[in-house]
């Protein structure tokens, strides 16, 4: 089949209807092999995929489009804003983590992904011959390369892609259809001399402008990672339970950034700074009934439960002994009773010491990763 080619007016309408769904960016590449193909081989020969394993499957379908939707000719690349201010403060001495902003509303993989199939049938009403993909985070497409050729923003040198307009914090996504649509200049890159993302980083995951070692990253240790956290990167981790903003939030184009009105990225029965203890305690209905819907079901119970006890042990507060020495004793996965354990040890107060005594005196299992000065 012949692909459909398109003018000018019919590229303005598809901005048009992007726009109307709320998108705020919208920019058109050619489907060919992405530009940052030889990036991500080196990330992947580097290792700095870490345990992401899907990441290293098929890469030459993931850096070109053709392979992904056959005859394949245009990216269109949108972004949608989910910037909601602050952290909201909250009321009271309870302990408390942080939730990286992205997931204080509603999953943003289905949103973003219906907004894009919506943008794809409407385009279709005036091209019925179309075929087409959409995709949000969901597909072998490297979203941020495919936003920079379209011009809708550039990788910054923490590797999120920055606009002039308004900073990075917004969702990507993609439709790739076979239509011809004349291309977008590429995003000219602003970042200059800047390096406050790198300086920023508390773990020092960006090992270089533009390079970043995702082993270290507190965003994927504590989402996609699913075993234990190194211990020389835990006190790094903070208060974090879900995501890191740092890099984002030493940007400078970030001060550009508007909160969103969107009523799917409002903040979710507060969740961008929750009490921790209740937390540790959810089993793994309580979990999924708490998150429903939402972007932190990924990190999945235990590793959410994890990280938690990390935030305790970080934070020292000793109303939190008695529910990290229950998860010490009574939590199901050995991944979260070893995290309570070196929690405690942090805490080192002397109801800590005695839990953990007691814990191994009654040989409870305590994962080798999470040693304790107070376990002989």
């Amino acid at each position: 089949m012949i692909p459909s080619q398109t003018n000018a007016s019919t590229k303005e309408r598809i901005r048009g209807q992007a726009r109307a769904l709320g998108f705020q960016a919208i920019g058109f590449a050619s489907a060919s092999v992405a530009p940052h193909a030889e990036r991500l081989s080196a990330w992947l020969r580097e290792g700095h995929h870490g345990t992401m394993r899907w990441m290293a499957r098929d890469p030459e379908r993931r850096v070109d489009p053709r392979r992904v939707l056959a005859g394949a000719r245009t990216v269109i690349s949108v972004s949608l804003p989910y910037y909601r201010g602050d952290w909201p403060a909250r009321e009271g001495a309870a302990p408390r983590g942080r939730i990286a902003r992205y997931a204080w509303g509603r999953d943003y993989h289905k949103r973003v992904r219906g907004r894009l199939r919506r943008l794809a049938r409407a385009i279709v009403t005036g091209c019925p011959d179309m075929r087409w993909l959409a995709y949000a985070d969901t597909g072998p497409m490297l979203d941020r390369a495919w936003a920079e050729r379209a011009g809708v923003g550039w990788i910054g040198k923490n590797t999120n892609v920055i606009s002039k307009e308004s900073g990075s914090y917004s969702f990507l996504g993609e439709v790739l259809t076979d239509l011809v649509i004349e291309p977008d200049p590429r995003a000219r890159n602003r970042c200059g001399t800047c390096a406050r993302c790198i300086a920023a980083c508390p773990t020092g995951a960006i090992v270089g402008p533009y390079r970043l070692d995702a082993r270290r990253c507190i965003s994927y240790l504590t989402i996609e990672h699913r075993g234990s956290i190194p211990l020389e990167l835990r006190e790094a981790i903070g208060t974090r339970i879900f995501g890191c903003d740092d890099c984002q939030e030493a940007c400078p184009w970030n001060r550009f950034a508007m909160p969103t009105q969107d009523p799917d990225f409002m903040e979710h029965r507060g969740q961008g700074t929750p009490e921790l203890i209740p937390l540790l305690s959810l089993d793994e209905e309580g979990f999924r009934e708490r998150y429903l819907g939402t972007a932190i079901l990924r990190a999945r119970r235990a590793g959410f439960a994890r990280n938690v006890a990390v935030a305790l042990g970080n934070i020292g507060d000793p109303s939190s002994v008695a529910p990290l020495r229950r998860a010490l004793e009574e939590d199901p996965e050995p991944l979260v009773r070893g995290h309570a354990a070196w929690a405690l040890g942090r805490i080192a107060s002397g109801p800590a010491a005695l839990a953990l005594r007691a814990a191994a005196a009654r040989r409870v299992f305590i994962a080798s990763s999470s040693t304790s000065p107070f376990i002989s």
